[in-house]
């Protein structure tokens, strides 16, 4: 009988190391923000599910890209889960619940289905956090075998990956040496805060400043002096009418960033705030 799967407390995150910080079960405390009465225990067991239903095909299964291939069939084929290409910036796409219930996702959310079944059936599948998409990577004897899990799982050759990256790089093709940095392993933390400044982007993109600066909290709780997250967060706080907070956050981005390429508009938002006073509640 498997342990009851209790979620962790967002208080004891930024001081976890990325071995104890547990990809599903924070990724279900960010969805439990929007769903409250989220049931931890019912997607653990669904996901041990998936894994279970595979385990004798993928024990007598040798080499791991085939392994693979047998957990993307099931995952994509058989249980149906997909990339919504109809509504990608659906904030239901970074909410794991979501996720599972509706068998649609982001690159990002689709990877933790991925990465959470195959290291349940012992393969040792990584995120990597890409430019633009998300993808996986697992290791092979000539080196590593890419692959995209918002079309499937479908593997990813070298020159694909270079002309993928070409955009997100000043138009410079990736080298083969600047490529393998670029396909690094994503620690669990820089999973978790890429899903997280996704849901602040949808949200900010949306006005909902309420759920924006929420979302770049989560991220501050993962990594209080990220920069980004605090001028996200100052901004929303400052839309909002915190005056207070808005003059923290973005303070704090500054004295981190002093270069920042929005110092300059940044440090005028600041004069006209100081000496203002809160929101009255």
């Amino acid at each position: 009988m498997r342990d009851h799967f209790s979620l962790p407390q967002w208080n004891s995150l930024a001081g976890a190391d990325d071995h104890t910080l547990p990809l599903l079960g924070t990724a279900l405390l960010i969805a439990r923000d929007e769903y409250p009465q989220l049931d931890a225990d019912l997607y653990d067991t669904l996901l041990q599910s998936h894994a279970e239903s595979l385990r004798g095909e993928i024990e007598a299964i040798d080499s791991w890209p085939l392994k693979m291939a047998a957990i993307n069939k099931h995952l994509f084929d058989e249980l149906g889960y997909s990339g919504n290409s109809d509504a990608y910036y659906d904030p239901r796409n970074s909410y794991l619940n979501e996720v599972f219930e509706r068998r649609l996702g982001n690159p990002i959310s689709l990877a933790m289905v991925q990465i959470e079944v195959a290291r349940r059936l012992g393969v040792p599948l990584d995120g990597v956090s890409f430019p633009g998409h998300f993808l996986v990577r697992l290791p092979v004897d000539d080196g590593v075998l890419v692959m995209d899990p918002f079309n499937r799982g479908r593997p990813l050759g070298a020159d694909e990956l270079r002309e993928r990256a070409k955009p997100h790089l000043g138009g410079e093709i990736p080298d083969d040496t600047a490529l393998l940095q670029i396909l690094n392993p994503a620690s669990h933390r820089s999973i978790l805060i890429r899903m997280l400044r996704n849901l602040q982007g949808v949200y900010a993109e949306a006005d909902d400043w309420e759920r924006a600066a929420r979302s770049s909290d989560r991220v501050l709780k993962l990594s209080p002096d990220q920069p980004e997250a605090l001028r996200d967060r100052g901004l929303a706080y400052l839309k909002l009418g915190h005056r207070q907070g808005a003059r923290h956050d973005l303070a704090r981005y500054l004295q981190l960033n002093p270069d920042a390429e929005d110092r300059a508009s940044l440090r005028e938002r600041l004069v006209e705030l100081h000496g203002s006073s809160e929101r009255p509640n």
